[in-house]
């Protein structure tokens, strides 16, 4: 039998099925994801998680996320962009975070692209914002992977220098960070239907 895409928790609240369960899941699925996020330092956080999260489940990334801010000194790009080779090395060490070379070279990659940047990163990645759907995706088959969109996204980061920015992760950043809004029919965080 299917799994419903809406269910209501034990606190008789209905959300996403994939937020119903876990307490941490809970929290970001109420608190964060679809919520818009302009925060420049919170977006580059977001791409760099995103980045991390290729290949595993999110709540890996989630549970870990307090020591990813401690190394990352906040995902502040400046500090980020003066990481040297010794600080993957160390980094690589840190049962904390996810230890993977080439994520954790992609962040400082990353905030130095950030820091090279002639605008605002907010306004480079809401720029790609898709118009908001007439109303919420019926279930989860409705969500896509990607979209053109998080495709031309993905092309642009990684013209300008940036790395672990796939299409996929792009679209799942734009979910993060409430560019589009996935929150499923029924589900309590979904957006009513705009009228016409």
């Amino acid at each position: 039998m299917p799994r419903p895409d809406a269910v209501v928790g034990d606190d008789g609240v209905a959300r996403c099925a994939w937020g119903a369960a876990d307490a941490e899941y809970r929290r970001y699925h109420d608190d964060e994801w679809g919520t818009p996020q302009h925060d420049p330092q919170r977006l580059f956080e977001k791409v760099c998680l995103e980045g991390f999260q290729a290949g595993l489940s999110w709540i890996t990334i989630l549970r870990r996320r307090p020591a990813f801010r401690e190394v990352f000194h906040g995902f502040d790009p400046h500090l980020v962009a003066a990481m040297t080779e010794a600080d993957v090395e160390r980094l690589l060490g840190d049962a904390r975070i996810i230890r993977h070379r080439g994520k954790i070279r992609a962040t400082i990659t990353n905030a130095r692209a950030v820091l090279d940047l002639e605008l605002p990163l907010d306004e480079l990645l809401w720029g790609f914002a898709p118009p908001a759907r007439s109303a919420p995706p019926a279930s989860f088959a409705e969500v896509p992977a990607t979209t053109p969109e998080s495709n031309a996204m993905s092309r642009e980061l990684r013209r300008r220098g940036f790395a672990f920015v796939g299409p996929t992760t792009m679209y799942a950043l734009m979910q993060a960070a409430g560019m589009v809004d996935d929150h499923v029919a029924g589900c309590f965080r979904a957006k009513a239907p705009k009228r016409v």
